[in-house]
């Protein structure tokens, strides 16, 4: 075997594989053994021992992992990024008091809640290559961060205090 030319072996491959249509490739690739450690088909027939994958059920499922992926879960891109502005949104009305104590404790909590949603949702929106509403994760992550360190930086020292955010992280204890 090593008088073979791969070379040729290859590009005429290509050339087979580029004459056929969508659908008799979307029909070939169906029935190559699923990357999941199963046995490579011999002669038509199974190894030993070899499960084979199931037969498609469904036309979406003949498609590329990506078409059907992209058709199948794009209302969930949407839907976890409305809960993540949802969240997002829900900060600015905080109906707690979050000066000190056990209210910055949650509000501080829900902030990270704001920023891993965020995270969560842009890595949704970047799988299926969804750029407006990426961004729009993007910003809500940048939103979280921003009031994480509305609350942090005056208590470490790095931004000046005021009324609304003081310089200590526990609650005076009150006369």
């Amino acid at each position: 075997m090593p008088d073979r030319d791969w070379d040729k072996e290859l590009a005429k491959i290509d050339k087979q594989l580029g004459a056929m249509s969508d659908q008799e490739l979307a029909a070939f690739t169906a029935q190559l053994p699923a990357k999941t450690g199963a046995a490579p088909v011999k002669g038509g027939k199974p190894a030993k021992g070899a499960v084979s994958a199931p037969a498609p059920s469904s036309p979406a499922s003949t498609l590329p992992s990506a078409a059907r992926e992209q058709t199948t879960k794009a209302w969930a891109v949407y839907a976890r990024l409305l809960i993540s502005v949802a969240l997002g949104v829900g900060m600015v009305v905080w109906p707690y008091p979050s000066r000190c104590g056990v209210g910055l404790g949650a509000y501080l909590g829900a902030v990270t809640v704001v920023v891993g949603s965020g995270i969560w949702s842009a890595v949704w929106t970047w799988r299926h290559r969804a750029s407006k509403a990426h961004t729009l994760s993007l910003l809500l992550i940048l939103w979280g961060l921003v009031l994480g360190s509305m609350e942090v930086l005056p208590r470490v020292g790095y931004a000046k205090p005021d009324l609304a955010h003081p310089a200590n992280w526990a609650c005076p204890a009150s006369k």
